[in-house]
C-alpha cells in the first residue's frame, strides 16, 4: 500500500458505536489477532486438504475396497469448479445475515461446526453406503460438499471483517495485520498438503499389475478433525481475546437516522466493484492449481524426488511453502520502500503479470512433455513460485481494501461481495480447465495423451494472454480508480 492508501479514512456519516477488542498486544499487534490467525489456519487446513483430494477422488476409478467415484475428467473439473464457485458465493449471504442478525462471532462458530460436518460426511467410504439407507456415494457426496459450502459462508467473510475491526480505520499497522493473517491461512494450506499427501501415500495399496488403490476417506477425515480444532479455538479463547467486536450485528454499531450512503462511500464502493474485475481474472486463472494443474502433474509432470514417485497432493503445499518464505520478505521490502513503495493498483497489476510468467512456465512444460513424455518438475515449481509472488501483490492487498474502504454498516457485505468475484472465477476456472477434455470422444487411447497435452498448451497459453491484457487495462484504469479511493 502507498502512504495515500493508508491515510483514506473509512468514516460514515453515522456515529459509530466502537465495540474495542481486548486492549492486551503481541508482537506490536493485538492478541486477537493471533486467535484469528489460528482459526482460519485450521479452517484453511480443513479446506485445503479437501481440495487437494476432490478432483482426484472425483476422477479415480471406482473400486470395491477403495478409490473414488468414476466421474469422467470433464465432469469432475466441472464439479470442483461449481463447488469453488458456490463456496465463494454463500459469504455474501453470510456476511448479510452477520451484519443483520448474527454478529461475527456467532456466524464464524456456525459455520466451523457445518464444515466439520461436511468433511465427516465425505469421509464416509463409498462401500458403507448403500440403497439400503436411502442413500448412494453421490448423494453423500453431494450432501457433504452442500454443508461446506454453507458452513463456508458463514465462516469466511466474518472472520476476515474480525481482523478489520480489531484496528481504528487509520491505524498503519492494518495492512501488516491482513499480511499476519494471511500467513495463517497458508500455514493451514501448507500443512494441509503435507499432511494429506503423507496420508494418502501411506494409505495407498500398490497391486501387483502395477496399479494402485487410493483411500480417500482418511485424507476427508483428517481434515474434518483439523476444521474441529478452529472450532474449538474460536470458541474457547474469543471471549478473552476479542472483548465486545463481533458480538452483535454490525448495523447495531452504527448510530443514526439516515442510512443512505455517502456520495463519497458510493466512491469507495465502486472502486471496490472495479478491482473486483480485475481479481476475477487473477483468481481464474490461479484456481487452475487445484484443477488443471493438478491433473496435468499426475499424468505429465515427473515427480520422481530421490527415487519415490509423489502422488500429487504434495505439489499443492507448494504455494503456501512459498508464501511462508516470501510473505515476510515481501512485508519488509514495502516497509523500507515507505512512499516509494508501489500502491494498491500497482500491486494488482503486478500480480497480473507474475500470473502470466507462470502459465508462461506450464507452456515451456507442455512443449518438453511433448518431446520426452514427462516434463520436468523444475516448470512446475517455477508456475507456483510465480503464482504465488501474484497472490501475495493481490490477495491481503485486497482484503485490506475492502476493509478499509467499505461502510462499517456493509463491512460483512461488502467482504462477501468481495469473495463473489472469488466465486464467479472459481467457476470460470473449472469451465475453462474442462476444456482440456474437449474433443477426446472422437480420439482413440493411443491418441488420448497426446490430445490432452494439445489442449492443455492451448489453455495455460491462453490464461497468459489474458492475464497480460487485464494488467494493461488496469494500468489505463488506474488514475480513475485512484480519485476513487481517496474520496
Amino acid at each position: 500500500m502507498s502512504v495515500t492508501d493508508l491515510s483514506i479514512n473509512n468514516t460514515t456519516t453515522a456515529a459509530t458505536k466502537r465495540l474495542t477488542p481486548v486492549k492486551r498486544e503481541l508482537w506490536g499487534h493485538p492478541a486477537g489477532l493471533y486467535l484469528l490467525f489460528g482459526t482460519e489456519m485450521w479452517e484453511r487446513f480443513s479446506y485445503y486438504a479437501m481440495r487437494a483430494l476432490l478432483v482426484l477422488y472425483l476422477a479415480e476409478t471406482a473400486s470395491s475396497q477403495g478409490g473414488g467415484l468414476g466421474f469422467s475428467q470433464a465432469d469432475a473439473l466441472s464439479l470442483y469448479g461449481t463447488f469453488t464457485m458456490l463456496v465463494y458465493v454463500t459469504p455474501l449471504l453470510g456476511g448479510y445475515l452477520a451484519d443483520q442478525y448474527l454478529g461475527a462471532r456467532r456466524a464464524i462458530l456456525a459455520g466451523a461446526l457445518l464444515m466439520a460436518a461436511g468433511q465427516l460426511l465425505l469421509a464416509v467410504p463409498p462401500q458403507w453406503v448403500s440403497s439400503e439407507w436411502l442413500l448412494d456415494p453421490v448423494v453423500t457426496l453431494y450432501s457433504g460438499l452442500a454443508l461446506l459450502v454453507l458452513g463456508n459462508g458463514l465462516f469466511k467473510p466474518n472472520i476476515s471483517a474480525l481482523v478489520g475491526q480489531l484496528y481504528d480505520p487509520a491505524d498503519p499497522r492494518r495492512d501488516s495485520a491482513f499480511t499476519v493473517f494471511y500467513v495463517g491461512i497458508n500455514s493451514g494450506m501448507f500443512l494441509a498438503g503435507i499432511a494429506v499427501g503423507l496420508v494418502l501415500q501411506l494409505s495407498t495399496v500398490y497391486h501387483a499389475d502395477g496399479g494402485e488403490t487410493r483411500f480417500y476417506s482418511y485424507g476427508f477425515l483428517l481434515a474434518g478433525l483439523g476444521m474441529l480444532v478452529g472450532f474449538a479455538l474460536q470458541w474457547l479463547l474469543s471471549p478473552r481475546l476479542l472483548g465486545d467486536i463481533g458480538r452483535l450485528p454490525n448495523k447495531l454499531q452504527v448510530e443514526s437516522s439516515n442510512t443512505q450512503l455517502t456520495p463519497a462511500e458510493w466512491q469507495r464502493i465502486k472502486a471496490i466493484l472495479l478491482m473486483g474485475l480485475f481479481t476475477l481474472v487473477f483468481w481464474t486463472g490461479f484456481e487452475q492449481m487445484g484443477g488443471l494443474m493438478n491433473l496435468y502433474t499426475d499424468r505429465f509432470i515427473d515427480r520422481t524426488i530421490l527415487g519415490t514417485e509423489l502422488n500429487p497432493a504434495f505439489f499443492q503445499s507448494l504455494n503456501a511453502l512459498f508464501i511462508l518464505l516470501f510473505a515476510p520478505l515481501l512485508t519488509v521490502l514495502w516497509t523500507r520502500l515507505g512512499s516509494r513503495q508501489p500502491g494498491t493498483v500497482s500491486k494488482f497489476m503486478l500480480a497480473l503479470l507474475m500470473l502470466a510468467l507462470g502459465f508462461v512456465a506450464m507452456v515451456l512444460a507442455v512443449l518438453e512433455q511433448q518431446q520426452h513424455g514427462k516434463a520436468s518438475l523444475w516448470y512446475l515449481v517455477a508456475a507456483y513460485w510465480c503464482h504465488t509472488i501474484g497472490e501475495l501483490c493481490l490477495s491481503p492487498v485486497g482484503l485490506s481494501m475492502v476493509s478499509r474502504l467499505a461502510p462499517v454498516k456493509m463491512a460483512a457485505l461488502l467482504m462477501g461481495l468481495w469473495y463473489l468475484f472469488i466465486a464467479l472465477a472459481n467457476k470460470l476456472a473449472g469451465t475453462i480447465g474442462a476444456l482440456v477434455s474437449l474433443g477426446m470422444a472422437t480420439t482413440t487411447l493411443n491418441d488420448e495423451a497426446s490430445a490432452l497435452a494439445q489442449n492443455a498448451l492451448v489453455i495455460f497459453a491462453g490464461l497468459a494472454i489474458s492475464a497480460t491484457i487485464a494488467a494493461v487495462l488496469l494500468w489505463l484504469c488506474k488514475p480513475l480508480l485512484q480519485r476513487w479511493m481517496a474520496s
